[in-house]
């Protein structure tokens, strides 16, 4: 394994800014589906004691990100594409509420937020690309003034940006993503809940779709579901 992990400044607890290193490094495919991880090499990188690594190895494996491996050690979990398509189907039905909320309130997103996107989305820093698209529906769960669709929504936050950035890294309809962004705020700023409601529908069903019909071109299926071990990106 040969990963490219910034050392991490001097400082007491480096728990979660080991679990937060990998997490991005799962993300943007540094540590694919099947990798084997080691204490050892994850401490020398960062320059810290294993005994952070440890802890957040531990943390890793409990959210899901990492699992044990054959015979000994531990590995990055399979993307599992049924999981995958269930997690947008919970999302759909939040960001649906969510927009709806926001338009009775006739709620205007921030114009900078969806400039920043745009301007992102033709570069090539995977994790601006993932942030600004999470920003901006992150806006509107704010904007539901329901703090329960935030909550449920950012509960498998990681998980989502570790999905979208397999996609994300091959996808050449970013611009176009942006566009279905501005008409669902349209819709909200013009108090249209039904419009809302139903461009955002279609956004996350398309994106879905997207996701799925990717993941299965990057990546070979077991029988299971799940990708195979010697996936990479």
């Amino acid at each position: 394994m040969k990963l490219n992990l910034d050392s991490l400044p001097a400082r007491a607890d480096f728990v979660d800014e080991t679990y937060r290193v990998l997490v991005d490094a799962i993300t943007d495919g540094s540590l694919a589906p099947g990798e084997r991880i080691t204490q050892e090499e994850i401490a020398d990188q960062l320059g810290v004691s294993r005994s952070p690594v440890l802890q957040a190895l531990r943390l890793l494996k409990n959210d899901g990100f990492i699992e044990d491996a054959p015979g000994r050690g531990v590995q990055v979990t399979q993307l599992d594409i049924v999981w995958v398509a269930n997690l947008y189907q919970v999302r759909g039905a939040l960001d649906a509420l969510a927009a709806k909320l926001a338009a009775n309130k006739r709620f205007r997103i921030d114009p900078t937020l969806i400039q920043h996107g745009r301007s992102v989305s033709d570069g090539e820093d995977l994790r601006a690309i993932i942030d600004a698209d999470l920003a901006f529906h992150n806006a509107i769960y704010k904007a539901s003034d329901n703090p329960l669709i935030q909550e449920s929504a950012h509960r498998h936050w990681m998980h989502l940006r570790r999905v979208m950035g397999a996609v994300h890294r091959a996808s050449k309809h970013r611009e176009s993503l942006w566009d279905e962004h501005q008409a669902i705020a349209d819709a909200i700023a013009d108090g249209n809940a039904k419009r809302a409601v139903s461009l955002s529908d279609l956004h996350i069903e398309k994106a879905r779709a997207n996701l799925v019909s990717e993941l299965e071109r990057l990546y070979p299926l077991s029988s299971s579901g799940k990708l195979k071990d010697n996936a990479t990106v």
